[in-house]
C-alpha cells in the first residue's frame, strides 16, 4: 500500500482534504495517508507554521498532497509554500489549465500546461533598501535552474503527447537575465526534434492568451512571469477554485490547489474541493496510478456534466453533497 503525506492545511483545508480522501477511497485505491498538520492552527502549539515533522514526513514518503495553508500576516513567518519549495528543492511548478464541463468561461477550448521555474528570479528574495526613497530587488537567473526547468517542460511534453513548448521571456529588455533563460531554452530544445518550439515575449503572451488561448500548448517561464501567467490561465478556465497545481523536484513532489485557505467560510460546508481533487488526480498519474486517476476524473467530469456544482460555481451543493455526487458517479 502506497504511503502518502497528507497536509490537511487550515481554514477550509481539513474539509476539502476529507472530501478528497473519501473520493479516492471510494474509487477502490488504497492509500496509507500520513496526515500532517501545518499552518496557522499549529503555531500556538509548535511555534512555527511548518514544523520539521512535516518535512520529515515528505522526505520519507517522497509524495505529498497538500491542502491550502494560511501564511500569517505580520508575524514574520516565511510562507509555508515557499519554505517547502526551498527545503525540498521543488524547482518545477506545474499548472495544468483545462476547461471543465459546464463551467462557464469566455473560452471553451483551453488546454494549457504552465511550467514555472520555482527557485530563483526576483523570488530569490535578494532585496535592499538603498535610502529612504529607493529600494532594489535582484533578479537571479542561472544556467542550471533554467536548463532543468526547460528540460522538465520538454520531458513533460513528450510523456503527455503535447505538440509544442513555448518559452516566455522579456529578453528584448533584460538581455542578460532573460537572455540567459532563452539561451538555455534553445540549447535544451535542440534535443527534442519531435516537439515544436516557440518563443514569445511575456506582454505579447498575455494579450494573445485573452484573445486566442487555444493556440498555446506548454508554456515554460521564469518564476515571476510564471506566477502571473498561471493565475491568468486559471481565470480562463473558471478561477482559482478549479485550478490545480504541483511542485516537483528530483526527489520529492507536493501536489496542491492554487487557491487559499478561505477562513471566512471555514466549517460552513461550502468549500469546493475540485482544485484539490484535480491536484490529487495529477498526483495519481505521477505515481503510476493512471487507472484510478482516470476513473476519478471521469466521475468529476460526469458530475459537472450533470450541472451539479458547489455555490462558488453557481450551484447549490454543499461540500458533502458534491462529494457524494462524485462518489455516486464512480461507477
Amino acid at each position: 500500500m502506497k504511503q502518502i503525506t497528507l497536509i490537511n492545511g487550515d481554514g477550509i483545508g481539513p474539509e476539502i482534504s476529507e472530501a478528497v480522501v473519501k473520493i479516492i477511497d471510494a474509487s477502490g485505491l488504497k492509500i496509507d495517508w500520513d496526515v500532517q498538520t501545518a499552518g496557522e492552527d499549529v503555531i500556538e502549539k509548535e511555534g512555527v507554521p511548518l514544523p520539521e515533522r512535516v518535512l520529515e514526513s515528505i522526505k520519507k514518503n517522497r509524495i505529498a498532497l497538500k491542502a491550502p495553508v494560511t501564511t500569517p500576516i505580520g508575524k514574520g513567518f516565511r510562507s509555508v509554500n515557499v519554505q517547502l519549495r526551498k527545503s525540498l528543492d521543488l524547482y518545477a511548478n506545474l499548472r495544468p489549465c483545462k476547461n471543465l464541463p459546464n463551467v462557464k468561461t469566455k473560452f471553451d477550448n483551453v488546454d494549457i500546461i504552465v511550467v514555472r521555474e520555482n527557485t530563483e528570479d526576483l523570488y530569490a528574495g535578494i532585496e535592499r533598501k538603498i535610502d529612504d526613497d529607493t529600494a532594489e530587488s535582484i533578479k537571479v537567473i542561472t544556467r542550471k535552474a533554467s536548463e532543468r526547468i526547460c528540460k522538465f517542460a520538454f520531458d513533460y511534453a513528450v510523456r503527455n503527447n503535447r505538440k509544442e513548448v513555448c518559452v516566455v521571456t522579456k529578453a528584448n529588455i533584460m538581455k542578460l537575465s532573460d537572455g540567459l533563460f532563452l539561451e538555455c531554452f534553445r540549447n535544451i530544445a535542440s534535443g527534442y526534434p519531435q516537439i515544436n518550439k516557440r518563443e514569445i515575449l511575456v506582454d505579447n503572451l498575455c494579450m494573445q492568451l485573452v484573445q486566442n488561448p487555444a493556440q498555446f500548448d506548454v508554456l515554460v517561464l521564469p518564476n515571476l512571469y510564471g506566477d502571473i501567467v498561471s493565475d491568468l490561465c486559471a481565470g480562463l478556465i473558471g478561477g482559482l477554485g478549479v485550478a490545480q497545481g504541483a511542485n516537483i523536484g528530483e526527489n520529492y513532489a507536493v501536489f496542491e490547489p492554487v487557491h487559499g485557505s478561505a477562513p471566512d467560510i471555514k466549517g460552513q460546508n461550502k468549500a469546493n474541493p475540485t482544485a484539490l481533487l484535480l491536484s490529487a488526480i495529477e498526483m495519481l498519474k505521477y505515481i503510476g496510478e493512471s487507472f484510478y486517476a482516470v476513473k476519478i476524473e471521469q466521475a468529476l467530469f460526469k458530475t459537472f456534466s450533470q450541472y451539479k456544482f458547489t455555490r462558488d460555481l453557481g450551484g447549490v451543493l454543499t461540500t458533502d453533497e458534491f462529494t457524494k455526487e462524485i462518489i455516486s458517479n464512480l461507477g
